[in-house]
């Protein structure tokens, strides 16, 4: 049976978008005889900074699961009382944010489904799949829904189909390995029976997950800084393709698919919390070390100051710094108690942050000639507003320098990077990179500006190139473009593919 909180609220959808999708974190933990409601509270906490739209936690105890999800932060959403009452030896996470619209409560995760049998299965879902349609259909030609019910998601598609692939002879194991073969697309996932902690991860490994150890059990996360707050151990990534299962008969694990690594490099540039670790690469040190290589490519003669946007630009103006020798300095300061523009869905909601986020220390920059070192440009609303403050607090100079290469391909893998249309790096007509960069500088009133190459931010990350997917800067998508989707079609006649 289950037990699933569903507070009163209203349809929050403000881009009416048809497919709900997430750049999210997911957690999971088997750990009989601990507080794993709390485990999970804390594991999501470190995980907030992937999703700040909802979260919810499931917890099992053999004979039921019992789900409390809602909008809001982890924070918000959690007390001492509500993790008090969820008992049980398994639990699974989720932290969410839509990319692409869908947020309504019913989106919410984790996504809660019954077999024919009985068995409940718990899901969360980090990524978006390419072949949703297919699989939507699939789902509607089993009846799990009715074909003109338009905000049922990839992800609860994923838990519909799942369940409905445990029968008497299947088990929950059994439906997974023939389901995710058939799934296409970046996928992380957490779920549980309410006894036994299941992990599986796509073929190309697009987003990270760990496994790690606990005195009492087992962890699965996004990231391992989630693993450090909960005192867990780490032991291996789930590889890419590997299907996970862990009780008290220990851990089962099968390759349901060849491996053809894809990661994200975007989570070394900004997505990743700098304190955990891909592939064993430290987050941190491979944007110090961009950088380092951006200041290599992009000097500034006579500079005064390099100062970050914080947080996520803070590393790679430490590097820049360092391999510039002009002085470091903190020149913004950052209200820590507003989420991140770049995540934030709406194009209102972005720009009113911007002006709520960031605020410019006078006495430090007053007459100052600054590089301002920055993770990305995206759309350009940041920068724009942020140079403009910068020469209204007395800056003399600010050239900006980005420790990404420009974005100029949306992301159909779990990050939102809107339509081509919405990015700065497609208003120049010129494909050449230098009238790219001299019109983005222009349009954000810039006194010079300087992206990090591809190859040398591939560099810095110390992983192979043809184990990276680069496809937001480079427009080559390894996992291939969903059908239906028309900034995928926009995409296509981009690429001349169509």
């Amino acid at each position: 049976m289950v037990e699933v909180h569903t507070p009163s609220i209203t349809d929050l959808d403000d881009r009416n978008e048809e497919e709900p999708r997430e750049e999210c974190g997911v957690f999971g933990v088997w750990a009989p005889g601990e507080e794993v409601s709390k485990l999970t509270y804390f594991g999501l906490f470190a995980l907030q900074h992937r999703g700040q739209e909802a979260a919810g936690i499931a917890v099992g105890d053999d004979d039921r699961i019992v789900v409390f999800k809602d909008m809001g932060l982890v924070a918000n959403i959690f007390d001492e009382s509500t993790l008090s009452a969820l008992n049980g030896n398994v639990a699974v996470g989720h932290t969410r944010y839509s990319t692409a619209g869908g947020k309504e409560w019913s989106n919410v995760q984790p996504m809660f489904s019954t077999s024919s049998t009985g068995v409940d299965i718990a899901l969360g879902h980090n990524g978006n799949l390419v072949n949703y349609l297919e699989l939507r259909a699939e789902a509607v030609e089993r009846g799990l829904i009715k074909p003109h019910e338009e905000s049922v998601s990839d992800s609860m598609c994923l838990s519909m189909l799942l369940a409905d692939g445990v029968d008497d002879t299947t088990s929950v194991f059994d439906s997974a390995r023939e389901l995710l073969p058939r799934v296409k697309g970046a996928f992380c996932l957490t779920f549980t029976d309410g006894h036994t902690m299941y992990a599986a991860r796509d073929p190309q490994g697009v987003r990270p997950l760990v496994l790690g150890r606990l005195a009492k059990g087992w962890v699965v996360a996004s990231e391992t800084c989630a693993l450090d707050i909960c005192g867990a151990q780490f032991i291996r990534e789930i590889e890419p393709g590997e299907l996970v299962a862990i009780d008290e008969a220990g851990i089962r694990s099968e390759n349901f698919a060849p491996v053809k690594r894809s990661g994200c490099v975007f989570e070394y540039v900004y997505l990743a919390r700098p304190d955990s670790d891909i592939k064993g690469r430290s987050v941190n040190a491979s944007r110090v070390e961009i950088g380092r290589r951006l200041a290599r490519e992009y000097p500034v003669e006579d500079a005064d100051l390099v100062i970050p946007v914080p947080e996520s630009g803070n590393p790679a103006a430490v590097g820049y710094a360092r391999e510039s020798g002009i002085t470091f300095a903190h020149g913004l300061v950052k209200n820590a108690y507003v989420g991140r523009t770049f995540i934030q869905p709406t194009q209102t909601l972005r720009q009113l942050g911007i002006r709520l986020k960031l605020n410019p220390l006078r006495e430090v920059i007053d007459g100052k000639k600054l590089v301002v070192v920055d993770d990305s440009i995206v759309r350009g609303n940041t920068q724009h507003a942020l140079i403009r403050m910068l020469r209204e607090a007395g800056a003399a100079e600010v050239h900006v320098r980005i420790a990404s290469p420009p974005v100029k391909w949306p992301c159909f893998y779990g990050i939102d990077f809107a339509s081509p249309g919405e990015l700065i790096a497609n208003a120049s007509p010129s494909d050449d990179p230098e009238e790219i960069c001299s019109t983005i500088c222009e349009t954000i009133g810039a006194d010079s500006l300087g992206f990090v190459s591809i190859d040398e931010m591939v560099a810095a990350t110390e992983q192979p190139r043809s184990e990276l997917c680069t496809a937001c800067f480079s427009g080559d998508y390894p996992l291939g473009l969903p059908a239906g989707n028309p900034n995928a079609d926009a995409v296509r006649t981009l690429l001349g593919t169509q």
